[in-house]
């Protein structure tokens, strides 16, 4: 009788908490606190050691070096922190309270202490239980701190403020995705990586293979104009107009010295990595990077994306549709890599067309062993059997697989997944950036990226994408009428292994997401 009690007065408490939540909204926002990029940068360290970078290049090319390795990029963001003089401005989807968060925000923190001005700007997706941490980060002087699109649901882990904030669907569903971090509006990094251990080899568990690219050059302002257009936009609301923001003060920073404290340190780099490139914190101490010169520009989604019903208006001008034309643009090849990938029906009709014009195209994804996402990969698997029969090339990143390549990191005992995205066209051509090929990032999600015009550049990627040695299955046709679908494991010996069953497969896993498929719009994976 006091079990049924518990659980009436537990769902009588639940239910109180979904009526009062269907209730909540955001308090109104604050009048508008406008900041920019600052110009006055030319005398700082960052900005000779890019002019110097980028003294034998054309006129109007920018610098850019790839990072595919963990360590390097995340090393290579507390060595911009450390130089930075004036500013610095960091933009992500995900920043954990792991290691590499702690680290990342403790550089941005001491950074603000010796006078240089942060500025924050992180989605609210994945920010339970971070309110207190940010905002006695927001407390300290020359720190500022915004979240985009912030859920009214403050307290309770993710599932939770969702669930109570189900009547605010249409905008908790769409979300900044863009990755960025600016040092004295000189330097940049952009690309796939989040802030959190998975991404920079530091997790036990699984480790993303992603790519990282550090920008010189006049790319730079443009990404710098891209942050400030987030920065002020409507979906941005500074921390204080969300939550009390406490007094700075000896027992504040204390608190904050505590909080950031024990993180581990950097994983240890490679004297050069498998590009050959030394760590960035020596390239700056030497006063020149290793940048590869290249016609860039920066291109991102508007803010005001996450506001736009019309789906045809949110994909206009989007990062997508602009990198899609590049792609069709192709005479020879397209390589196409992204963790999460879903053609739909036109896509498919525009690989199909590419192939019938003699274009190679290449496509590699995740496998279903290797995903995070298994929904999004069942998506993907009702066209893969139709880009097979056109003739498009599929590869399969393994989650067993990529561990075995030296090349791509200290895996440790964990495994592999990817999460880098690239689009390759002509070997000349080359987008970078957090957009993934699907309809989330097409028509919900804000994203970032650069599209470089660089043969070099595209070498360097062709050589560091070896697809077989990035322990990738390469996906057949079998059979007699080429109707079933096969996984050929390439070992490094050069002997094949053919596979039949499809890696990581499970008849439950299979029947839910073939349920949930038949429930969800694509769009919505």
């Amino acid at each position: 009788m006091a079990l049924k009690l518990q659980r009436r007065l537990r769902a009588a408490t639940l239910l109180a908490a979904v009526v009062v939540a269907g209730c909540a909204s955001l308090p109104p926002p604050q009048p508008e606190r406008f900041s920019a990029a600052r110009t006055d940068v030319a005398d700082t360290r960052l900005a000779q050691i890019a002019l110097a970078s980028g003294q034998d290049m054309p006129t109007g090319f920018s610098g850019f070096q790839l990072m595919p390795e963990g360590p390097t990029a995340f090393n290579a963001r507390l060595a911009l922190a450390r130089a930075a003089q004036k500013t610095l401005d960091a933009q992500y989807y995900i920043l954990q309270d792991d290691a590499s968060g702690k680290q990342f925000l403790g550089a941005l923190l001491d950074a603000a202490r010796r006078g240089v001005r942060v500025r924050l700007l992180v989605d609210d997706f994945y920010t339970a239980g971070k309110d207190e941490l940010f905002a006695a980060l927001a407390s300290q002087p020359n720190f500022e701190l915004r979240l985009f699109n912030p859920l009214a649901v403050r307290s309770g882990p993710l599932g939770l403020r969702l669930a109570l904030s189900l009547g605010d669907f249409r905008r908790f569903n769409r979300r900044m995705h863009n990755k960025l971090f600016v040092a004295d509006n000189s330097l940049a990094i952009t690309g796939g990586r989040n802030i959190a251990d998975e991404y920079f080899m530091r997790s036990d568990v699984a480790n993303f293979i992603d790519l990282d690219v550090l920008v010189s050059g006049p790319v730079v302002p443009e990404l710098s104009d891209t942050f400030d257009d987030f920065w002020n936009s409507a979906q941005t609301r500074p921390i204080d107009n969300l939550m009390r923001v406490p007094a700075d003060s000896e027992v504040t920073r204390g608190w904050l010295q505590a909080r950031l404290a024990g993180a581990a340190p950097a994983t240890t780099e490679r004297e050069t990595d498998v590009l050959g490139h030394a760590p960035i914190e020596r390239q700056l101490q030497a006063g020149r990077l290793a940048q590869i010169p290249g016609d860039g520009r920066a291109i991102a989604d508007t803010p005001k994306k996450v506001a736009m019903d019309d789906p045809e208006a949110s994909f206009a001008d989007s990062v997508t549709q602009r990198t899609i034309a590049m792609l069709s643009g192709a005479r020879s090849e397209v390589v196409m890599v992204s963790p999460y990938f879903i053609p739909g029906e036109e896509g498919v009709k525009l690989l199909q067309m590419a192939v019938d014009n003699q274009v190679q195209v290449i496509v590699l994804t995740n496998s279903l062993d290797a995903t995070d996402e298994s929904l999004v990969y069942a998506g993907y698997a009702k066209y893969r059997y139709r880009m097979l029969k056109a003739g498009v090339r599929v590869f399969e990143l393994g989650a067993k697989l990529a561990p075995r390549q030296a090349g791509l990191g200290d895996f440790r005992s964990s495994s592999g997944r990817l999460h880098a995205k690239v689009a390759l066209v002509d070997r000349r051509r080359i987008f970078l950036g957090s957009m993934n090929l699907d309809g989330r990032s097409a028509r919900l999600n804000t994203e970032i990226g650069i599209l470089v015009d660089s043969p070099a550049l595209a070498e360097q990627f062709g050589k560091l994408m070896t697809l077989r040695s990035m322990g990738a299955y390469e996906l057949r046709l079998r059979g007699d009428d080429g109707e079933k679908v096969e996984w050929i494991e390439h070992d490094p010996d050069g002997s094949q292994k053919r596979i039949t069953d499809e890696p990581g497969a499970s008849w439950l896993g299979s029947f839910k997401d073939w349920l949930l498929l038949k429930l969800l719009p694509e769009d919505l994976l």
